[in-house]
């Protein structure tokens, strides 16, 4: 009789290998889906960080005007006998305003909008209750609405009367009341004499500053300009403000001014008032209009690029004469009034803008960013390589013994690696397609596919190769012993290592990074070698003095200590898949911490050069009136002037030329007392520069001189001898003290310091660049403001810099945080990949952990001991990664060299002071030592309820 076989237990075997290597498939789809999504997405997720930096930094750079200005000069209306206050000034503006913002470029995708329209008059005499004041009237199409009145109302664009409005700061200054009439004569506006009525009192904190004029534009986004870019003004903190701080609060006038006045203020009027005051007088004023470029995130991604911003340089270069020509034809400005605004001849458009200088500043930064966060995605993605390798080794181990005996049977290892690669294939694609969708639901351009399929390929076929090696002949016949020539094939394998890393290195440095679009592969590459080069280094070094400690501890009662350290020394080499996961994990984190904390530092110090003191006037000597009264300021605690001038000096003994220098003068005694650790203070105190002078001729610090030379130049056809008193010390080129004059100049190779008092001899003309610096801890920055706009487009009177607006500035960057937030992502996401190839590696090492456990707790060894012996097994390992990670993640801005050029972020004289993150190194440390402890608690834990007879097995190798 024939017995049937049960099919039941081979079914039962086949669900039991199933559900053995779910955890397998699961954890590689998983892999295959994330390392697909940032290879896919990693171009656009480079295009769209670009475009958000960039929609960030023109935001930044608008702050305090639009982007582009463009003004017109406009006479009276021609008619004699016409009615001045008929005339609707707004209503005249309304085409011209269509014209400029429809001559708008289309690739712009209505990005470039209508901000403002503007006139501004010459300021009038007036007497008020705190004295007499200049008052300028001022109409703004992005005035205050109703809302924003806490008394009266906006002055009415139909009547007959002139009417004004003011901020509640000038009606408490100048002790003003609601329906006062105030006479008008003459001031700066000739030929006027009118009485102008209080009708409102406006408050400048920001609420209801929507704008009320209904001055709209054209059909490319103009005609919402009267409404959403006057609210998008309210937002972006009241640029009216900024623009005119005349008109948020008075500036005193100090006493026995040559002006003749006690105040100076602004009002705003209606646009009837303008023309009607133009024609008493017969003056040609000046309207301004403000386009602002607005570009969404998108739009900024296309024009991020290098390729991109070259476009844009082209259309915000052609815009301003597209505009002209429709406006008035292309007719050249000599200065005469071909052109008409409504009744009014004017003369044709003239413009600036700062935006193609910013788009300058912000492409080269942007190369070095690029560098950041394609280092951060390759880092990523190694990691993530590194935890599929270690995926695939724990499956191999777990599957040896029964491939072993399929090889015995006549299995070949080539057709064991294809069946594992069919059995993981179906995992494999189903993380492909959840990648690939999850990039495809980025917004932004299409995935590159090329890239997913790439890595998805290789994951997929680390399983196979890993199991081809473990089965191969060679391997068979060895049978797990020695293999031949091992120690010179690792020699080989590591000196191969550190000689692709070093060509890497070179190549970056010499090559820098690619411009196109997309990750570099050769940044892509760098991490990995470094890492290899990193481990390579520590598992020959780590293992030594792992070695003298187990010799020490031999010498101690216990054998726990010995046994560990012994067998963490031993074990060094099978340890360095682990070893690299973490390095690279750590040494990215640490890189990306350390260029954050870098940059941080560095923008405050580049705030510092730029302004030199609390704050700085720049082009004093142009202004003496305004650098007066921002010396008397409330606050202004000291000043100190610097100015610089070019020279060509040459020697008075042998005639050679010294070099193209920079002579620059300064209060020495001043800056000593306003600011006692300046260099320059020091280096001219210690000199004796700053007490009386002795003898002929100008008595400086050198750099490349000796004290005693004697140096000429010639200044207007007269020569002045220049006495050397000494060399210039070297700190003395970082003071920030001399930043501002430094700072708008070119970088000469020569510096000549010298007291103000040793120059009396030189105008004030002759400098090229002066500076007022102003020292005090609570300077009143609004009167400040009030005195030199923070607006650049009036440079006649110069620039005014604030260190605290300076340092908002710079902690507000849009790329800095783009930076900081992309490379928090990837180290987030390595740190748990990092975490999972960890894990994934002790259990690799657990089953010979496991048996040695057995052994000892067979002679007696208790709970405690054991898990000491697994904890100092695994210390040196983690502190060698600790090492090796830190070490790697500080050098890496060394070692990219020109490839990453910090200053590019900073500016300053130098290259910003390197800020570690010691607290980020801190916290990733013990991090990984908390994973480690609980790892090796979790351990412990599940060996005490193992029996010894699942570890200890008669006839296992070994045992």
């Amino acid at each position: 009789m024939k017995v049937r076989r049960s099919v039941r237990p081979l079914r039962w075997v086949a669900m039991r290998e199933v559900r053995a290597d779910v955890p397998l498939l699961v954890c590689l789809a998983v892999l295959v889906a994330l390392l697909t999504a940032v290879a896919a997405a990693g171009p656009g997720l480079l295009d769209r960080l670009a475009g958000r930096a960039l929609a960030s930094r023109l935001e930044q750079e608008q702050q305090v005007e639009p982007g582009i200005l463009f003004s017109a000069r406009f006479e009276p209306a021609d008619s004699a006998d016409a009615d001045a206050w008929a005339s609707d000034l707004a209503e005249d503006l309304l085409p011209v305003t269509e014209v400029i913002a429809n001559a708008a470029p289309d690739a712009l995708n209505g990005g470039l909008v209508h901000d403002s329209t503007r006139v501004e008059l010459p300021f009038l005499r007036t007497v008020v209750g705190a004295g007499e004041a200049g008052l300028g009237l001022v109409y703004a199409s992005d005035a205050p609405g109703r809302g924003a009145y806490v008394e009266g109302r906006p002055p009415a664009r139909s009547g007959k009367r002139v009417e004004i409005a003011v901020s509640t700061r000038t009606r408490d200054a100048l002790k003003l009341r609601l329906g006062q009439k105030l006479p008008l004569s003459p001031g700066a506006l000739e030929n006027v004499q009118a009485t102008a009525v209080v009708v409102g009192f406006f408050t400048t904190d920001g609420a209801g500053t929507k704008g009320g004029d209904a001055e709209g534009a054209g059909t490319k986004g103009a005609d919402a300009t009267s409404g959403d870019a006057k609210a998008a003004s309210a937002e972006g903190g009241d640029r009216l403000w900024h623009e005119v701080p005349l008109l948020a609060g008075p500036s005193r006038f100090p006493p026995r001014s040559a002006a003749g006045l006690d105040w100076e203020a602004r009002a705003l009027v209606a646009p009837g008032t303008v023309t009607a005051l133009q024609a008493q007088a017969g003056a040609v004023l000046t309207v301004t209009w403000g386009m602002r470029l607005d570009l969404d995130e998108g739009t900024a991604a296309r024009f991020a690029g290098d390729q991109g911003q070259g476009e844009l340089q082209r259309l915000l270069v052609r815009y301003p004469d597209d505009a002209r020509s429709v406006f008035c034809g292309d007719i050249a400005d000599f200065g005469g009034m071909f052109c008409e605004i409504g009744p009014h001849p004017a003369s044709t458009l003239q413009h600036s803008t700062h935006l193609p200088d910013a788009l300058t500043d912000f492409g080269r930064q942007w190369r070095q960013g690029r560098v950041v966060v394609s280092f951060a995605l390759a880092s990523l993605l190694v990691v993530g390589l590194l935890a599929a390798a270690v995926t695939a080794l724990l499956a191999v181990r777990r599957s040896l013994d029964a491939h072993r005996l399929q090889r015995a049977r006549g299995a070949s290892a080539t057709g064991l690696a294809l069946a594992r690669a069919v059995h993981t294939a179906p995992a494999v694609l189903l993380g492909l397609v959840a990648g690939i969708a999850a990039a495809r639901s980025l917004p932004g351009p299409s995935p590159a596919y090329g890239q997913a399929l790439l890595v998805a390929g290789l994951v997929w076929l680390l399983l196979p190769a890993l199991t081809w090696h473990a089965l191969r002949d060679r391997s068979a016949r060895t049978g797990g012993g020695p293999v031949p020539f091992a120690a010179g094939r690792r020699l080989t394998a590591e000196a191969v290592v550190l000689l692709l890393a070093a060509a890497g290195v070179v190549a970056l440095r010499t090559r820098g990074t690619a411009a196109e679009a997309g990750p570099d592969p050769l940044l892509a590459a760098v991490p990995a070698l470094l890492g290899l080069a990193t481990v390579a280094v520590l598992v020959r070094c780590y293992p030594l003095p792992v070695r003298i400690l187990a010799r020490l501890s031999a010498r101690r009662r216990g054998v726990v200590a010995l046994i560990a350290l012994s067998r963490a020394a031993k074990e060094a080499p099978a340890r360095a898949l682990a070893l690299l996961v973490l390095v690279v994990t750590l040494a990215g984190a640490v890189f990306g911490g350390f260029v954050a904390g870098t940059l941080a530092e560095g923008r405050r110090e580049a705030a510092g050069w730029q302004v030199g003191a609390d704050a700085s006037y720049l082009g004093a000597q142009r202004s003496p009136a305004v650098a007066e009264r921002l010396a008397q300021v409330r606050g202004v605690r000291e000043t100190v002037s610097v100015r610089q001038l070019r020279v060509d000096p040459t020697s008075a003994t042998s005639g050679s030329r010294y070099g193209i220098a920079s002579l620059v003068g300064i209060d020495g005694a001043r800056l000593r007392a306003a600011a006692p650790h300046s260099p320059a203070a020091r280096a001219l105190d210690a000199a004796g520069l700053t007490g009386p002078r002795s003898g002929t001729g100008i008595r400086v610090l050198a750099t490349g001189a000796r004290a005693g030379d004697r140096l000429t130049i010639t200044l207007h056809g007269r020569k002045m001898d220049l006495r050397v008193a000494g060399p210039l010390p070297d700190d003395v080129l970082q003071d920030p003290a001399l930043g501002p004059v430094r700072g708008t100049t070119p970088s000469r190779e020569r510096l000549l310091l010298a007291d103000n008092r040793d120059l009396t001899a030189i105008g004030a003309s002759d400098y090229e660049g002066s500076s007022l610096l102003l020292y005090g801890p609570h300077l009143d920055v609004q009167t400040l403001r009030s005195l030199v706009p923070r607006a650049g487009h009036d440079t006649a009177v110069g620039e005014l810099r604030i260190r605290s607006e300076e340092e908002a500035d710079a902690a507000a960057d849009g790329m800095i945080r783009v930076l900081r937030a992309a490379h928090t992502t990837c180290t987030a996401l390595a740190v748990l990949l990092a975490l999972l190839a960890l894990v994934l590696e002790l259990l690799l090492s657990a089953e010979a952990r496991g048996r040695t456990t057995a052994y000892l707790r067979t002679l007696g060894m208790g709970g405690r001991a054991t898990t000491g012996l697994h904890l100092l097994q695994l210390l040196p390992m983690v502190v060698a990664a600790v090492a090796g990670g830190t070490a790697l993640g500080l050098t890496l801005p060394a070692l990219l060299g020109p490839a990453l050029d910090l200053r590019e972020f900073t500016g300053g004289p130098a290259a910003p002071t390197p800020h570690r993150d010691l607290l980020l190194t801190a916290a990733l440390g013990a991090g990984l030592g908390m994973l480690v402890v609980v790892a090796v608690g979790v351990e412990t834990w599940i060996g005490r309820r193992r029996g010894l007879g699942a570890v200890l097995r008669l006839g296992r190798n070994g045992d």
